[in-house]
């Protein structure tokens, strides 16, 4: 279950217990809660309606209201999302109604109701602007899709635009949701909300302040990188790290070079390391997309050189820059490989990787002696990368493979092996689909055996029925059946052997 559906829940929840007639908290109902928890709340109290006569105090005071006199008895929360109309609407006239649900209302389908909830709306945005664009705007974009929703959107944007200032108590609490991406330094509402943990509010604020050239100019270079490189969404990463590469286009050194004056030149020393320091941020985002831009911007920063330190980066993505760039300068990224993956305290799975990406067949004895490395992970890059290279499988070595202690080169070892996998011993795969024999080992020969087929496959699947691991046992269970199935149907050609 995401974090939007236990939110939901919540508010299910405690709308079910207001039905019940259970007083609300004494902090308030759904105090900490999201927009989903208040949006869910409204749609039980909607969805069930009158209590019954069971609950006779509670029934009385909800009658009583739908001739528009609020008791005490029923809490105003249940009122506001009662499903009659005319309740909603006298229920807004209480005082300080929850502004959520004020929210809510303002998108209700009723006139009646929608358009005072609008008034008490717009009066509490002018009277608290930051304190209600921080806490509402999360709940005004969910409820911006519907009908009536756009209206609220609307004048809680035209509100961002102006960005007012955090009142100082706000400015200097840390936010209190988690986990939410460390953001520029908020001194405004805006900046606030493009560090919110609540996504959609994260994004919408990233293209409201691009959008609007006020807000936009206001962001040097380092801030657009920060932002990207502290994102942690792709999608908003990468609308961030765009702005910073359109930033890092039009920020070019002066043309003027050695004629301009001192001034020029300190600004010009400057803008060149807000520059560097912008495209370092980059590179050092978690988000590969971002840190392959971060690289490829080395080339306009006067940074090719550089470009061999990434050559061995975790991601496929940021190789295939590193290799680019390394060119640019006149690099040979193939050699710089090579000498990675012969080096025994520089390999690293990364390089044997970018060396089989762009590997050439003499690269083939190199890498059958990686098989043999003792990092089980550039063992299993070294047989992925021989099988990259479409290099003839060395069935003896590989089978022993399937023993190896690690999982991930018993993996890379069976997918080699499916393309002779008819060739292979029966027996020695049948060894090893016994309870004695690693998970790893045992997944990979019942995998071999089930491309081969025959008897030797059905006698796999019924010994692993019984397995402890549920994957793999729902795995021969499944094969066991078609065996069976295959079996009584007269398919009897899919049990060769």
């Amino acid at each position: 279950m995401d974090a939007r559906s236990r939110e939901a829940g919540k508010g299910r929840a405690a709308a079910r217990a207001l039905l019940r007639g259970t007083p609300p908290p004494t902090g308030g109902l759904l105090q900490t809660a999201g927009p989903d928890a208040w949006i869910a709340f409204d749609e039980e109290i909607r969805r069930h309606g009158p209590l019954p006569e069971a609950a006779s105090a509670t029934f009385r005071a909800r009658l009583s209201a739908r001739l528009g006199l609020l008791q005490p008895e029923t809490p105003v929360v249940v009122l506001l999302c009662h499903p009659d109309g005319r309740v909603r609407e006298a229920a807004l006239g209480t005082p300080q109604p929850p502004p959520e649900l004020v929210v809510i209302r303002c998108a209700d389908w009723a006139a009646a109701v929608r358009e005072p909830a609008r008034r008490l709306l717009a009066g509490t945005l002018a009277d608290a602007p930051a304190a209600t664009l921080l806490a509402l705007t999360p709940l005004v974009l969910r409820l911006a899709g519907r009908e009536q929703g756009a209206w609220a959107r609307a004048l809680f944007e035209a509100a961002l635009r102006t960005d007012p200032p955090l009142p100082a108590a706000t400015a200097r609490r840390a936010p209190a949701t988690e986990p939410a991406p460390p953001a520029d330094h908020p001194s405004t509402v805006l900046a606030r909300l493009r560090g919110s943990a609540d996504l959609p509010t994260r994004r919408y604020a990233t293209r409201l302040t691009l959008d609007t050239p006020l807000l936009r100019d206001r962001l040097t270079v380092r801030d657009l990188a920060r932002l990207a490189a502290a994102e942690r969404d792709p999608a908003n990463a990468a609308v961030w790290t765009d702005a910073t590469l359109g930033a890092l286009a039009e920020a070019r050194p002066d043309s003027r070079g050695d004629d301009a004056g001192g001034r020029d030149g300190a600004a010009e020393g400057d803008g060149a390391a807000a520059r560097d320091e912008a495209v370092d941020l980059l590179i050092g985002s978690p988000l590969p997309s971002v840190r392959a831009a971060g690289v490829t911007a080395l080339r306009r920063a006067g940074r090719t050189a550089e470009g061999v330190s990434h050559l061995a980066d975790p991601s496929p993505l940021v190789r295939a820059c590193a290799r680019w760039l390394t060119a640019q300068d006149g690099g040979d990224p193939h050699e710089h490989y090579r000498r990675l993956a012969a080096d025994p305290s520089g390999c690293s799975a990364h390089a044997v990787a970018g060396l089989a990406e762009g590997g050439r067949p003499e690269d083939v004895p190199l890498l059958r002696s990686l098989v043999d490395h003792p990092s089980g992970a550039v063992r299993a890059a070294a047989v992925a990368g021989l099988r990259r290279l479409r290099a003839d499988p060395d069935r003896t070595a590989l089978l022993a493979l399937l023993d190896d202690p690690s999982p991930s080169v018993a993996r890379e070892a069976t997918l080699s092996l499916r393309a002779v996998a008819e060739d292979l011993d029966t027996g020695h795969l049948l060894s090893r689909c016994t309870p004695k024999q690693p998970l790893h080992t045992r997944r990979a020969a019942f995998r071999l055996l089930q491309v081969q087929g025959g008897t030797a496959a059905r006698q796999a699947a019924e010994s692993l029925s019984s397995d402890w691991n549920p994957a793999l046992r729902r795995a021969a269970l499944a094969a066991s059946r078609f065996y069976t199935s295959a079996e009584r149907t007269g398919r009897r050609g899919w049990l060769r052997g």
